[in-house]
């Protein structure tokens, strides 16, 4: 009789959990057969792979709960589960399983325990002198002002144990604060609201490694595109990283193997970075499979949540044969694609709550291009000509003059609201006004809008409650079709993006093509 291996899956499909954890569920599916396992799949989502009827050798279609897990783990008695391939829903049932009594593969309970736990958390970083942005919990708004003007604002407020974000929001005055902890504590009811000193205009890293409980290899490093405070599964991302320096990267590189081995991880591991002023912050450790997994594994050639169950049935990295990273000569960009057109009363803003609800990749041997691709890929258009909108808040206005400049240069004509547009003009750029929305003056924004003569649109939101016609314009970009920027790093990545368009004419290969560029 073959042994037997359950895998809990990710559950019901909803914004802010990924398909890309159905994709790991696959492969470590096909990894335990490879290895003369049976398979058990518990999942209750009808929309994926893993529920098709020959992906495992055995289905339960349930949810996935503490009591119903238990129940199909007891009739069916396998030598172990994998949870770290679900997402943040399995993991939340580690330690409880654990003291039922139910042998966890891979990374033990105990250590996902310490990177969940913000004391514990802390107190592992302190002693391997890594650095963290300042944070404190509350269990209500007086306690958790205290903790926002000691801290000084923007603070990340955040409810403990919740998927994809939710609730979750960068704060920048008390009254705000107020309305974002009643939500925090109404999402997450039972546990603490976690306040963090946000980094403003901070580089966020993605980092997915993969280790045995001996040695750690690293995937990919992953630089977000936009800056931190995005989330995660909704950021632009580009492996290997295009503006970071070399320094920093080493100091992720070592960052990231010093916790895979103090957590003694075995398997898959995904770890979040802020870089500001060259200096490296933990934002978070996901001691599991991460959304990136896919996009990682698809851009070097090598399925990494397949090796990592073989780890778990007891393989090492130098038996798997992947001892070292590998090096890439050219460039992949993974792009969110958001359902903004079908919600005519949702903000085309990201932030810190997921929104996304897919994602594409675009690979070329050039940052510019492969950003062009993935763009075209998600559904945004680049214009190679016409005019630019622009309305940024008052710290942006400095950093967006030179992209500005570029898209002037590229012979675009710059249409910005009063106070951007006035900024520009004294940097010497051609600029025309256009009225807000509340005031009498014509034409307005949505008049150029609605008469075809905006071709894109950077917006950089103010961090305080949007005015409504600030939404109106997102809104109606939206529908209409007009790519939409909302950060300043985004705004770079997308002239620089045009202007390689204009240069030449996009080139396509098959992927294996640039599998065959990887230096050795």
């Amino acid at each position: 009789m073959k042994k037997k291996v359950a895998i809990l899956g990710g559950g019901p499909n909803r914004i802010g959990q990924g398909i890309e954890f159905d994709y790991c569920c696959v492969h470590a599916s096909f990894a335990l057969r490879e290895h003369g396992y049976e398979s058990i799949m518990i999942n209750c989502n009808p929309e994926t792979v893993s529920t098709d009827y020959d992906t495992s050798d055995r289905l339960y279609f349930e949810p996935l709960t503490f009591e119903d897990v238990l129940n199909i783990l007891e009739k069916e008695n396998p030598e172990g589960v994998i949870l770290q391939f679900g997402g943040q829903t399995p993991l939340k049932l580690a330690i409880p399983l654990m003291n039922a009594g139910v042998r966890i593969l891979g990374t033990s309970p105990q250590a996902i325990d310490i990177a969940e736990d913000r004391k514990k958390f802390k107190m592992l970083l302190d002693n391997l002198g890594l650095k963290q942005p300042e944070s404190a919990t509350a269990t209500g708004f007086y306690e958790a002002l205290q903790i926002a003007e000691k801290l000084s604002f923007p603070v990340l407020v955040r409810p403990s144990y919740v998927l994809g974000g939710r609730a979750m929001q960068i704060v920048y005055d008390g009254e705000s604060l107020e309305e974002f902890v009643g939500k925090a504590i109404e999402a997450s009811p039972y546990h603490p609201v976690l306040i963090d000193k946000f980094l403003d205009d901070a580089a966020e890293v993605d980092v997915d490694a993969i280790c045995d409980g001996e040695k750690c290899v690293i995937g990919g490093i992953m630089e977000h595109i936009e800056e931190a405070g995005i989330h995660s599964g909704d950021s632009a991302m580009v492996i290997p990283p295009f503006s970071l320096k070399e320094s920093v990267v080493d100091e992720i590189i070592i960052a990231t193997k010093k916790l895979a081995l103090s957590l003694n991880i075995v398997g898959l591991l995904n770890i979040q970075f802020a870089v500001k002023d060259d200096e490296i912050y933990i934002l978070e450790v996901n001691p599991r499979a991460s959304r990136t997994v896919p996009f990682v594994s698809k851009t070097i050639g090598v399925p990494l949540a397949k090796l990592a169950t073989k780890i778990m049935l007891g393989k090492s990295l130098s038996e798997l044969q992947f001892e070292k990273e590998v090096k890439l000569n050219y460039f992949a960009v993974k792009e969110s694609v958001f359902p903004f057109n079908r919600f005519s009363n949702v903000d085309a803003i990201l932030g810190p709550e997921m929104k996304s609800t897919g994602e594409v990749i675009g690979i070329d041997k050039t940052f510019e291009m492969a950003y062009a691709k993935s763009q075209l890929a998600a559904g945004q258009k680049l214009p190679l000509g016409g005019n630019v909108f622009i309305s940024v808040q008052d710290k942006h206005k400095g950093l967006i003059h030179p992209v500005a400049k570029e898209f002037q240069n590229l012979g675009f004509k710059i249409i910005a609201t009063r106070g951007t547009g006035r900024f520009l003009s004294e940097m010497g750029l051609d600029v025309k006004i256009a009225g807000k929305l509340y005031e009498s003056e014509r034409p307005n924004i949505i008049d150029f809008i609605k008469n075809n003569q905006i071709q894109l649109i950077i917006n950089t939101p103010s961090g305080k409650k949007p005015k409504k016609d600030i939404i109106s314009i997102r809104t109606i970009a939206v529908h209409r079709d007009i790519p939409l920027i909302t950060t300043i790093r985004a705004a770079y990545a997308t002239v620089l993006a045009i202007k390689k368009l204009k240069e030449g004419k996009i080139e396509i290969r098959d992927i294996k093509e640039y599998y065959n560029m990887k230096q050795s």
